[in-house]
């Protein structure tokens, strides 16, 4: 579909108009009797027809801001890259309900269009909270003005040095950071998968089986892109970009500046070194500046983006821990009703989908629970998370105890809070304080407030949010000081988007964010 502005605009006006008509029409008293069925279906179609082309033309801009501009565009922390348009005019439909004020996609291309006229540095922009202001702005600013004066301080922003990336294991968690990294490379201005490490032999068997796995996912489906090898260079050829597979026993033993690779940062996600000195042999290797942990680690910061993760300067520390899943999901929320209600204590019960280090079927386990059928069985556990979250947030030290149920689904988990507080609340002023804190402040990235009647965990799967708080769900007992909160949360997509998070901060390649 090609047009220009000035036509695009005609259309995206008429459609205006012809929605308000015919919501006139449709919602009025004085309904046009002699408007017939066959007019108002024709109506219907000629309107969803105009929402789809100006969908179409809103994909266009979002690409062409992110891979000309290196500026992403994001719907209130919904991913808009790779979206189809049914998706996309979903996502509008949810944002409109978020906020209870309209927003449409016509909306959204003037926006984006605006945003496309500015010199902007690379950056990060929610579309969404800038329309909802948009629509909050008093007199007849035009959007080009109003965008340029929302964005001036992007244009303060520091620049960015891309930093490269190794991936210190490759499985569950390890291959979703490599989908997200490389569907988020664009220009390559932030942040680059040059390697992956390892172990035994690499052969074209070996690449072959590696390449399949992260192409295909029985969770998360196929991979957005495209997954080749080269038996040569004992590499993955991903979206077209050359990812190294490393085979070693011991990360002091690798010399990356051997692959062109300097300054990296290593996510190690395999679990086998948890602590300062067993983390610090990678610095040993060549090439290593940094190490970040995707699991909780001893005598190092434990860090919940979002959270406190500005307490530790990446100038200071070298070497830091993502914490776990379920203390990236609880965390966030903790803090928002600590910091507006205080909590005395309480008791966290997280539902978990069962995870690697489960039998498949009953056979010897270090634990004997875990060693019984993960599919077949709800399997009591013990959890660390009650007591991690004390290390992001130390008000909470001794106020938590908690426990864990694994069941028999294989991603997708929910942690239910039940939480005496400090201060008397109600359920409309605790669902209102959790909704602002998803729209607005430090937090907006981690918390997503959602407002489905029926959800369940097949849902948000594929969420990037790593707490989705239920509203729907929240329990306010008589007295208003004891609340149970149900925070679902995607043990694998959410919490890797919380490393990712993590890594640009410990990489300096955070960009200008609008939130």
């Amino acid at each position: 579909m090609c047009f220009t502005v000035t036509k695009t605009f005609e259309i995206y006006t008429f459609a205006e108009n012809s929605k308000r008509m015919y919501h006139q029409k449709t919602t009025s008293n004085n309904v046009n009797s002699s408007m017939s069925h066959l007019d108002t279906y024709e109506t219907e179609l000629s309107f969803q027809a105009d929402r789809r082309r100006a969908a179409v033309a809103f994909i266009k801009i979002a690409s062409d801001l992110w891979y000309d501009k290196s500026i992403e565009l994001v719907l209130f922390r919904n991913q808009l890259m790779d979206r189809n348009v049914s998706e996309i005019l979903d996502l509008h439909e949810y944002a409109g309900a978020f906020v209870e004020k309209p927003i449409s996609i016509f909306d959204s291309v003037e926006i984006a269009q605006a945003i496309k006229t500015l010199e902007l540095p690379p950056a990060k922009l929610d579309i969404g909270k800038l329309t909802y202001e948009f629509h909050l702005e008093e007199g007849h600013i035009n959007a080009t003005s109003f965008v340029a004066k929302k964005l001036k301080p992007a244009k303060t922003s520091d620049d960015i040095t891309p930093k490269d990336v190794v991936l210190y294991g490759f499985g569950r968690i390890g291959r979703l950071l490599a989908r997200e990294l490389m569907t988020r490379t664009g220009k390559g201005a932030q942040m680059r998968l040059r390697a992956i490490v390892t172990r035994g032999k690499i052969d074209a068997t070996v690449l072959e089986k590696r390449a399949s796995l992260l192409k295909s996912d029985s969770v998360h489906g196929d991979f957005a892109g495209t997954v080749a090898i080269d038996v040569d260079k004992k590499a993955l050829i991903i979206n077209g970009t050359t990812v190294h597979i490393i085979s070693a026993n011991a990360p002091e033993d690798i010399d990356y500046t051997a692959y062109g690779i300097d300054n990296a940062l290593v996510i190690d996600n395999t679990g086998a070194f948890r602590d300062h000195e067993a983390l610090s042999r990678h610095l040993a290797g060549k090439g290593v500046a940094k190490v970040l942990l995707t699991a909780p680690g001893k005598g190092i910061p434990n860090i919940v983006h979002g959270v406190n993760h500005l307490e530790h300067n990446p100038d200071e520390v070298s070497i830091f821990s993502a914490a776990s899943c379920t203390t990236n999901a609880i965390t966030p929320v903790l803090k928002a009703i600590d910091d507006s209600f205080g909590v005395n204590y309480g008791h966290l019960e997280t539902i978990h989908a069962y995870t690697n280090d489960q039998n498949l079927v009953d056979n010897m386990h270090s634990k004997y629970r875990r060693g019984r059928a993960a599919a077949l069985n709800m399997v009591i556990t013990e959890t660390g998370a009650g007591n991690a979250v004390s290390k992001a947030l130390p008000t909470f030290e001794g106020k938590l105890t908690s426990n864990a149920i694994r069941v028999p689904v294989p991603n997708g988990s929910l942690a239910i809070l039940n939480l005496e507080l400090n201060k008397e609340t109600t359920l409309e002023e605790l669902n209102t304080t959790l909704r602002k804190y998803a729209l607005e402040g430090d937090l907006v990235e981690q918390i997503k407030y959602s407002i489905d009647n029926e959800l369940v965990s097949s849902d948000i799967i594929g969420s990037s949010a790593p707490s989705i708080y239920d509203s729907k769900a929240t329990i306010v007992r008589k007295g208003g000081k004891n609340v149970i909160l149900y925070v679902w949360y995607d043990n694998e997509y959410g919490y890797s988007h919380q490393v990712i998070r993590l890594a640009k901060y410990i990489s300096k390649v955070r960009r200008f964010t609008y939130y």
